[in-house]
């Protein structure tokens, strides 16, 4: 069975820590799937590439193609993975700006792992305060495991080189037996959602 991972990452620059965490946790993902006997296309998402969309999107009302095939990639993917930096102790804006761009059921009972880096490890309730709250609320499946990722994580040594990546694998473990056990996502009826007549009107 093909199962398809959507994983966001919400760093500013190219490379990043959080993008470095989000490959570490798709590989997992993919390894726990495919060890549970499913085909995996994992779909990557940088936000920050869509960065002028997301303000153009709020200011018009409506997403630009590109946007809306990234939004659509999220909505038919059986789970997700949403990784995030660290600013004044909760997710980034263009994160959340990401978020709330989605349409109001994409994520509903959708399975998903929450991760974030951040400059200190104090700031690893990130993943209590504000992530687990925000995916609640959209009322998407959040696996049990968190990873934060601080820069001590990314470095050598016993503790840096046990500690993340157990967890990186807890957490892979839990999205990829939540995936395991669910149906895929039924595929879209092109007609559940029409263009609206104004935006229609708005392009001619």
């Amino acid at each position: 069975m093909k199962r398809t991972v959507a994983v966001v990452s919400a760093g500013l620059r190219l490379p990043s820590s959080t993008r470095m965490l989000a490959d570490r946790l798709a590989d997992a993902v993919r390894r726990e799937l495919e060890r549970l006997g499913a085909e995996v296309d994992i779909e990557l998402i940088e936000v920050r590439d869509h960065a002028h969309d997301l303000v153009n999107n709020l200011l018009a009302g409506y997403p630009s193609e590109e946007l809306e095939r990234v939004q659509d990639t999220v909505r038919r993917a059986d789970a997700l993975v949403a990784v995030t930096p660290t600013f004044s102790a909760s997710y980034n804006g263009m994160f959340k700006m990401f978020v709330d761009a989605l349409d109001d059921t994409a994520l509903v009972d959708k399975p998903v792992l929450v991760a974030a880096t951040g400059g200190t490890g104090r700031h690893s309730l990130v993943l209590e305060h504000a992530l687990r709250p925000l995916f609640s609320y959209l009322h998407a499946v959040v696996v049990p495991t968190g990873v934060f990722a601080a820069p001590e994580d990314w470095g050598v040594g016993d503790a840096a080189q046990g500690s993340l990546p157990h967890r990186i694998d807890r957490a892979a473990g839990e999205l990829a037996r939540e995936v395991d056990r669910r149906d895929p996502p039924a595929p879209a009826d092109p007609y559940d959602d029409p263009t609206p007549f104004e935006r229609l009107l708005g392009g001619a």
